[in-house]
C-alpha cells in the first residue's frame, strides 16, 4: 500500500526566526546609567568629606612629629600612648557616667511623650507634638548659649529668683552639678528628636492587635506595656545607638559652658574636646588622630553591645 507524500508548497513552512531585540539591554542599562549619575554627587561627597579624611586620619595616626628629623614613623605608639593617657580615660569615663545616666532618662520622656500623643486622649496634639519638637529644630550653639545665661550665678533668672526668696546662689555650673546641668541640656535638645522617632513608629502598629487586647479586657497600662512598647523595640534601639553615638562625641554645650565655667569643665572634659585641644592648641595632630580612632572604636564597642543586649533580650522574650 502506498503512502501518499504532500506536495512540497502544502507541507506547513516552520516560524521565521525573528532576531533577538536589544533593546530591553539597552533599557537596562540606561537605567543602571541613569541611578548612578543620580548617586555620584553623594558619592562624590561622601568619599570627598567623609572616606579620604578618614583615611588621612589614619595615616597621620601612625607618625610622631619630633623637632629633630620631622615626622618619623611611629606604629600604634599614639595609640598605646592614648590608652595610657590619664586624660584620654578620664574624658571616656565621664561621658559613660553620662550616658548611664542621662540616656535613660531622655529616652524614658520621649516614649512618655510618644505614648501619651499615640493614646488619643490629649487635645491639640499638634501642637503639643510641636512644642516638644521645637528645641531639636533649635541649633545647640544657641541652646548652650540659652541655658547658660539660665544658669548663670549673677545675671541668670534662676540665681534671681533664688536671691529674692532667700536662697543661695544655686551651683549649677561648679563642679558638682556641671554634668547634671548638661545632661539637663541635652535632654531638653533631644526628647522631641526620639520622641517623633517612637511615635512614628508607633504610628506603624496595626489597631487590631488593641482590638484584640480590648476584648481581652486589657487596660491601658497593659496595652502600652506589653504590646506597644514591644512592637516597638526596633525604633528604641535606633534610639539608643543614635544616644549612644551622641553621648561620646559631646563637644558644643560644654565646649561653650566652659567660658561660663573654667574650674568645672576643662579642656580634656569630653574625649572630642581633649582632640580638638590637641590639634588647635597642643598642635599634636598625629596623637590627636589617634585618640579620634580610639574614640571611634569606643563607640562602635558600645553601640555593638547595646545591639547584642538587644537580640538576646528579644530571643528571651
Amino acid at each position: 500500500m502506498s503512502q501518499t507524500v504532500p506536495p512540497v508548497a502544502a507541507r506547513r513552512a516552520p516560524p521565521p526566526v525573528v532576531p533577538k531585540s536589544r533593546r530591553p539591554w539597552r533599557s537596562s542599562t540606561r537605567e543602571a546609567l541613569t541611578a548612578y549619575g543620580f548617586v555620584a554627587p553623594f558619592m562624590i561627597l561622601f568619599a570627598a568629606l567623609l572616606v579620604v579624611p578618614l583615611c588621612y586620619a589614619g595615616y597621620l595616626s601612625l607618625f610622631r612629629s619630633q623637632l629633630v628629623g620631622g615626622d618619623v614613623f611611629a606604629g600604634l605608639g599614639n595609640y598605646r600612648r592614648a590608652l595610657d593617657d590619664p586624660l584620654f580615660r578620664e574624658g571616656v569615663l565621664r561621658m559613660a557616667r553620662f550616658l548611664v545616666v542621662q540616656v535613660p532618662v531622655m529616652l524614658a520622656a520621649s516614649l512618655l511623650f510618644a505614648l501619651a500623643l499615640d493614646s488619643g486622649r490629649l487635645r491639640f496634639p499638634r501642637l503639643i507634638r510641636l512644642g516638644i519638637f521645637v528645641p531639636y529644630a533649635i541649633p545647640s550653639v544657641i541652646a548652650a548659649l540659652m541655658w547658660g545665661y539660665l544658669y548663670g550665678p549673677d545675671f541668670g533668672p534662676f540665681a534671681q529668683l533664688a536671691r529674692d526668696v532667700g536662697l543661695g546662689t544655686p551651683g549649677f555650673l561648679n563642679p558638682h552639678w556641671i554634668l547634671a546641668s548638661l545632661a539637663n541640656i541635652v535632654t531638653w535638645e533631644f526628647v522631641g528628636y526620639n520622641m517623633i522617632i517612637m511615635f512614628a513608629a508607633l504610628q506603624s502598629v496595626s489597631p487590631t492587635l488593641y482590638e484584640a487586647a480590648a476584648v481581652d479586657g486589657a487596660g491601658a497600662f497593659r496595652v502600652a506595656w506589653h504590646i506597644k512598647i514591644p512592637a516597638i523595640r526596633p525604633a528604641l534601639l535606633l534610639s539608643v545607638i543614635f544616644s549612644v553615638i551622641g553621648t561620646f562625641q559631646l563637644f558644643n554645650e560644654p565646649k561653650l559652658l566652659s567660658a561660663l565655667a573654667p574650674q568645672a569643665i576643662n579642656t580634656s572634659y569630653t574625649p572630642n574636646m581633649y582632640a580638638y585641644t590637641l590639634v588647635f592648641t597642643n598642635q599634636e595632630v598625629n596623637y590627636s588622630s589617634a585618640v579620634s580612632f580610639l574614640l571611634g572604636a569606643v563607640i562602635v564597642v558600645v553601640s555593638y553591645a547595646v545591639q547584642l543586649a538587644s537580640q538576646r533580650k528579644a530571643r528571651r522574650s
